[in-house]
């Protein structure tokens, strides 16, 4: 078990894209965790890793983000995306520690046809923005001192994501379609991963009651999955990789999903700036960086 001097933020979350890139950005001080030891289907393995880990701060990087195949997984979707992290407040709550959780822009429809604001009304339209949904409230019920983050179309340059999936498709194909008629902010993990960090140093230094609640924290500036497919493939060409002959943008009707995507899911994150002082980078140039990271040697 840790000291307590020595503020130790858990991350959970295992091998996934933020829980690495918060490992990777907070050293020695972040303590990932991930299934099978710390499993939010599983309530014993929460209340062992807390008691052992001893944290100053709890970041919940982990989800069911598998959205399309929650539609037919309804029991996996609620235990990782409500249940668990409903237990997981409640054990941090219990030991006076803050949580950060972590939510998504699927909790809205994308019908608003401007940028959300924390204050507009959820209307998730599929399994996974529903649990999500009501997990961000669970949470918020059982741990008042929770900070939940809304963010949207995270990528890096690690791990399974769309832009290393555009830039690998890229390299293998001279025509690509790209659903080019939905909107929203893309987050680069890395700077998610420092906007988290920064959040913790400030609760470290004292709690304060506006801490609390619900926050967007997305990428500065918007796009379509298309824009972002053709952005990052751009700057694969500063590698050497030809650019695709074509990059099709096709309609939502043309790539059916078993879940339904939010249409325009643009945030707007101005409470997080007014409130923390942090406003994430534009993501065009975020998006340079992960594809630099992807060509460094990364496994796809």
């Amino acid at each position: 078990m840790s000291t307590a001097t020595e503020k130790r933020i858990l991350v959970t979350g295992g091998q996934g894209q933020l829980a690495t890139s918060l490992k990777m950005l907070g050293g020695d001080r972040v303590v990932v965790v991930g299934r099978p030891e710390f499993d939010l289907a599983q309530p014993e393995t929460l209340a062992a890793t807390l008691e052992r880990v001893n944290p100053s701060l709890v970041v919940n990087a982990a989800a069911w983000t598998a959205v399309d195949l929650a539609e037919s997984e309804i029991e996996g979707a609620t235990a990782a995306n409500e249940t668990g992290p409903a237990e997981l407040a409640r054990l941090c709550a219990a030991r006076d520690v803050p949580l950060v959780h972590v939510s998504t822009d699927y909790v809205y429809a994308g019908d608003k046809g401007a940028p959300y604001v924390e204050t507009d009304p959820v209307t998730p339209q599929t399994v996974y923005g529903r649990t999500k949904a009501a997990g961000e409230q669970a949470v918020l019920k059982a741990q008042p001192r929770s900070i939940v983050l809304r963010t949207s179309w995270v990528y890096s340059g690690h791990c399974k994501n769309f832009v290393r999936t555009m830039v690998n498709a890229g390299a293998k194909n001279t025509h690509l379609k790209v659903v080019g008629d939905q909107y929203g902010n893309p987050t680069s993990a890395d700077d998610l991963a420092k906007a988290i960090l920064s959040i913790a140093d400030q609760v470290e230094a004292g709690w304060q009651d506006r801490f609390a609640g619900l926050f967007h924290a997305s990428g500065t500036g918007e796009t379509s999955w298309h824009g972002l497919a053709v952005a990052a493939l751009e700057e694969a060409t500063r590698h050497g990789q030809t650019m695709p002959v074509e990059i099709a943008a096709i309609r939502t009707q043309d790539w059916p999903t078993p879940a339904k995507r939010p249409q325009d899911s643009r945030l707007d994150c101005s409470k997080l700036e007014q409130v923390f002082g942090i406003r994430l980078p534009a993501w065009r140039d975020s998006v340079a960086r992960a594809v630099d990271e992807h060509f460094a040697g990364k496994p796809a």
